[in-house]
């Protein structure tokens, strides 16, 4: 399994599941309208934080020493990104806007809860294993 989709699995479903409370929760408070907004603020949010883990992933890869300030840098971007995403649709007719909004930010705190946990369940390994086997660096050239 793909290192992406192994760690947006336990941040995805819990976000997910609490989608589809607001979902259950919308349908009965605000109808038809209030479900459909509750989806698409669970939509909206697994997407653009799916998106973010990918690109900070793909950072830590390519240029680790750039890691931290990517990361404050995205986490800044998508909380600008949903707060436009409910200014655009703050009058919408499509879906009810407060059942969206509220699901919006729900779905964002249960993600980063979930972010949270996983990674502090992550067996992280702050060693380099291969200096436990006694491998000494090889000469490369004549020393003096």
């Amino acid at each position: 399994m793909p290192s992406t989709v192994r760690n947006l699995l336990p941040v995805a479903l819990p976000t997910a599941a609490a989608g589809a409370v607001a979902v259950a929760v919308s349908a009965v408070v605000a109808g038809g309208k209030g479900a459909i907004g509750a989806v698409v603020g669970t939509l909206v949010v697994i997407l653009f934080m799916g998106i973010g883990l990918f690109v900070l992933e793909r950072t830590a890869k390519s240029l680790p020493h750039l890691f931290q300030a990517m990361g404050l840098m995205l986490y800044t971007a998508q909380l600008l990104l949903l707060f436009i995403f409910v200014a655009v649709f703050k009058n919408t007719t499509l879906f009810n806007p407060r059942a969206f909004a509220i699901t919006l930010i729900a779905a964002t705190v249960v993600w980063v809860a979930a972010q949270i946990r996983a990674h502090m369940k992550a067996k992280i390994l702050y060693v380099d294993p291969d200096a436990s086997k006694g491998k000494k660096p090889e000469n490369t050239g004549p020393s003096t």
